[in-house]
C-alpha cells in the first residue's frame, strides 16, 4: 500500500502524542500542552498513514519561528535561514518500511521552495548508528555537536544544502506557482508561516526504501 503524507488533524493529536512518547530515547517526551502549541504554531505539522492507520508525523519549522528549543538556537546563532525539522517519529511497527524517506521526500519539497538548507539534529547518546546512516545517505552532514542541558544528551548537528531554493528565488522571488503541492495555506494556526493546505496535500509518496 502506498504512504500518505498529510497535515495532522486535531483529533488525531492524542494518538500523535501516544506515538511521540512511545518513541524510546532517540526521541524528547512531549506533554498534551506543549504538543497542542505544535499544532497551533508549526509551520510543518504532517502524520503518515499506511493501511489507514497512522504510521507516524513529523514537525517543522522556519528559521523565523519563536521556537524555544536549545537545538534550534544552536543553528539559529549560527545561519540565517533555514528549515529545521524539531522531530520526526515513524511507528515501531512502520520503521523500516520506507515512511521515514517518505516524510523527508515531503519535507524537502516543502522546505527547498522556501529556505536554501535544512537543520536536524541525532543524539550520540547509546548506538544511534542508523539514524546517522539514514540522514548521511539523505544528504546530510555534521556541522558540529551540542550539548543539550535540559536533557543531558550530546546531539550531531546535522545540514543539507538544498540546491533547488537559488533557482526557485532567482525564478519566482515570492510569487511561487498557484499549483496544489505547493500551494500557501490558509488558517489562523498559520502564524504569518507558510504551510501547505491539508486538502491538496493528500497525495501519495513513493515508499521508498
Amino acid at each position: 500500500m502506498s504512504i500518505v503524507v498529510r497535515d495532522v488533524r486535531e483529533h488525531e493529536l492524542d494518538s500523535v502524542l501516544a506515538l511521540n512518547n512511545a518513541a524510546g530515547p532517540a526521541i524528547l517526551p512531549l506533554d498534551a500542552a506543549r504538543l497542542r502549541h505544535f499544532f497551533e504554531t508549526a509551520e510543518y505539522f504532517r502524520v503518515a498513514e499506511r493501511d489507514g492507520a497512522l504510521a507516524g508525523f513529523l514537525i517543522g519549522m522556519g528559521s523565523h519561528s519563536e521556537h524555544d528549543s536549545s537545538n534550534f538556537r544552536w543553528f539559529r546563532e549560527r545561519y540565517p535561514d533555514f528549515f529545521y525539522i524539531d522531530r520526526i517519529v515513524v511507528a515501531s511497527r512502520r520503521r523500516g518500511g520506507g515512511v521515514g524517506r517518505a516524510f523527508y521526500a515531503d519535507a524537502q519539497s516543502y522546505a527547498e521552495m522556501r529556505y536554501p538548507q535544512m537543520a536536524c539534529e541525532v543524539f550520540l547518546e547509546g548506538s544511534n548508528d542508523p539514524a546517522l546512516l539514514f540522514h548521511g545517505s539523505f544528504g546530510f552532514h555534521e556541522v558540529g555537536q551540542h550539548m543539550m542541558t535540559e536533557a543531558d544528551v550530546r546531539a550531531a548537528m546535522l545540514m543539507k544544502p538544498l540546491c533547488s531554493f537559488a533557482w526557485v528565488r532567482d525564478t519566482y522571488g515570492d510569487a511561487l506557482p498557484q499549483v496544489p503541492w505547493i500551494i500557501q495555506a490558509r488558517g489562523p494556526r498559520n502564524h504569518g508561516g507558510p504551510k501547505a493546505a491539508d486538502a491538496l496535500m493528500q497525495r501519495p509518496t513513493g515508499t521508498g526504501l
